[in-house]
């Protein structure tokens, strides 16, 4: 009886949890660690933490709603409705969400973007290359910049540019150099955005040589935007995303909701990192706290509140957009706001963006991200892929706890991005096999294995970048859920860096039917990992990166 009170309970409870959660980002930070903490005390025989024990329990449950689903909304895929608590809700339609496949396309449509942007651009990403390829890209932006000052009715078009301080600042040839022609040039109409983590400041700041000091934080979003256009993407702005590092992307065309979102977001950020001036020296907004000369609290407090208010607003704007169209007395019919011109088809699609900045205490991307993975119920299917595999306690222990069927995708060494590079980084990859070695001994002690299957990408002379996941419900062949953008679903990308992906919920099958695709195509370049995959001579590592991946795996 006690036994069947605790089953009937678990879900209860953890749905109060859950219920308590949007409003409580200090109630999530506190779950998390006693979710690793739990880990970290498992039972030594089994491996097995009680959090594992548990989390059969707690699937079942679904975060509580503002208000159930309503008659007035058109039917669709109301499972993940929850969301909307958290972050802005935008409805499209499929026809305007397209699924990037290959480098080359994803520059290639990035080029064509700039030359065609009236408005705005705006891109975020980690760092900016320095070859050929990159000054293109440049070169594209600076002939866009010059047309709207030469046409017969001069555009207000803006550049705004976020990136990382400490890899943008890298080496005496860096982003910094490469973009200060475009700041010279036209200072009225271009922005460049350097993030530097609180983090990193004081001696640690003096002491960490360069490269090194990029372990303590960064800026990691990937967000491409062009007038009302928007990619999404894990891709960063160098060569080998646009031949042959292999990501993911998605281009949401004339998306303008979606688009003003992510402008407002960058600024935030932007507004809130230091300032590329004409001199390659850099500045704060005024009024700003310095991120690593001013009061380190002062400072993420304010970071919390200008990237908070954006988040805030837009799910106003977007749930007063909702009550109008379903909910008003006066609301048009179809074919009333069909005559009086207004032909947008009714949205059969819903995005989602997810935001994670723990330096901030805003942990969107966490609390939606496990949700979602405690939610897959039997029969479902978690189709994960990550370039680099380190996933944090609180994730393995529920990918290794709940029901639902995993396949998840990661690196070969031959692929990962480190392989072959220079001193300590190195044995990156050799970290990284450590890592899934003891990930895979894990899921076969607990007899797993036709649950929970690794699978390795490997393309001669390519590397693999590419992170999200699929959900397949159960009986389906196709997915109707998809995360992409930066996170790794790794310690950095909760606790270090900030990032942003978007959860895509679609009913539209040609739009699954795209998502599913590029889930195979990538899979199948892959190999099922096995006991012998680990004998191989390719996957021996040294004692020395067995001993000290424990004491640096939150750094990487």
């Amino acid at each position: 009886m006690a036994v069947a009170a605790a089953a009937a309970a678990g879900p209860v409870f953890w749905r109060r949890l859950l219920g308590l959660l949007p409003g409580r980002p200090g109630l999530a930070a506190l779950l998390g660690r006693l979710s690793d903490r739990l880990g970290r005390n498992r039972d030594r025989q089994r491996r097995r933490s009680p959090w594992l024990l548990l989390a059969p329990l707690l699937s079942p449950a679904v975060p509580q709603v503002t208000s159930p689903p309503c008659c007035l909304c058109p039917e669709g895929v109301h499972r993940f409705q929850w969301i909307r608590n958290l972050v802005p809700e935008f409805g499209v339609s499929s026809s305007h969400v397209r699924v990037l496949s290959s480098p080359a396309e994803f520059f290639e449509l990035m080029k064509g973007q700039i030359r065609v942007a009236k408005r705005r651009v705006v891109m975020a990403s980690l760092y900016l290359g320095t070859g050929p390829l990159e000054q293109e890209l440049v070169d594209c932006l600076e002939s866009t910049l010059e047309k709207s000052l030469q046409a017969k009715f001069p555009s207000n078009l803006k550049v705004s540019i976020l990136l990382d301080f400490t890899r943008g600042s890298r080496g005496r040839k860096n982003s910094r150099t490469m973009l200060l022609p475009l700041l010279r040039r036209f200072p009225e109409q271009v922005r460049v955005s350097l993030f530097h983590t609180p983090h990193l400041r004081g001696l640690l700041r003096l002491l960490i040589p360069e490269r090194f000091n990029e372990t303590i934080g960064l800026q990691h979003i990937k967000v491409y935007l062009f007038d009302n256009s928007v990619i999404l993407s894990g891709a960063s702005l160098s060569d080998s995303y646009f031949t042959n590092r292999q990501d993911r992307y998605v281009f949401l065309q004339d998306c303008a909701e979606i688009a003003d979102f992510f402008t407002e977001l960058v600024d935030a950020v932007g507004d809130v990192s230091l300032q590329l001036q004409g001199d390659d020296t850099v500045r704060v907004v005024d009024g700003m706290v310095h991120p690593y000369k001013g009061d380190r609290a002062e400072y993420c407090k304010a970071a919390n509140k200008r990237v908070m208010d954006v988040i805030n607003s837009a799910r106003t704007r977007q749930q007063m957009l909702h009550a109008q169209t379903f909910h008003s007395n006066s609301l048009l019919t179809q074919e009333d706001a069909a005559a009086a011109g207004d032909r947008r088809p009714a949205p059969d699609t819903w995005i989602y963006p997810l935001i994670q900045m723990k330096p901030f205490e805003i942990q969107i991307d966490e609390i939606v991200t496990e949700t979602l993975l405690t939610e897959a119920e039997r029969g479902a299917k978690v189709y994960l892929t990550t370039g680099y595999f380190n996933l944090t306690q609180a994730y393995m222990d529920l990918v290794l706890g709940t029901r639902a069927e995993y396949q998840i995708l990661l690196a070969s060494p031959e692929v990962n991005g480190f392989f072959g590079a220079k001193g300590v980084a190195g044995a990156i990859p050799a970290a990284y096999v450590h890592i899934e070695r003891q990930f895979f001994s894990e899921v076969c002690s607990l007899g797993q294995q036709e649950r929970v299957q690794l699978q390795e990408y490997w393309r001669r002379g390519w590397t693999f970048h590419a992170k999200g996941l699929w959900l397949y419900l159960a009986g389906s062949s196709l997915p109707c859920l998809t995360l992409i953008g930066s996170p790794n679903f790794g310690y950095r990308s909760v606790h270090r860096d900030l990032e942003a992906q978007i959860a895509i919920v679609t009913e539209n099958q040609a739009l699954q039917q795209q998502l599913h695709q590029e889930q195979e195509q990538l899979y199948l370049r892959s190999g099922v990992v096995s006991s012998a995959t680990f004998e191989q001579p390719s996957r021996q590592v040294k004692l020395w990166v067995k001993m000290v991946t424990p004491l640096i795996k939150n750094f990487f």
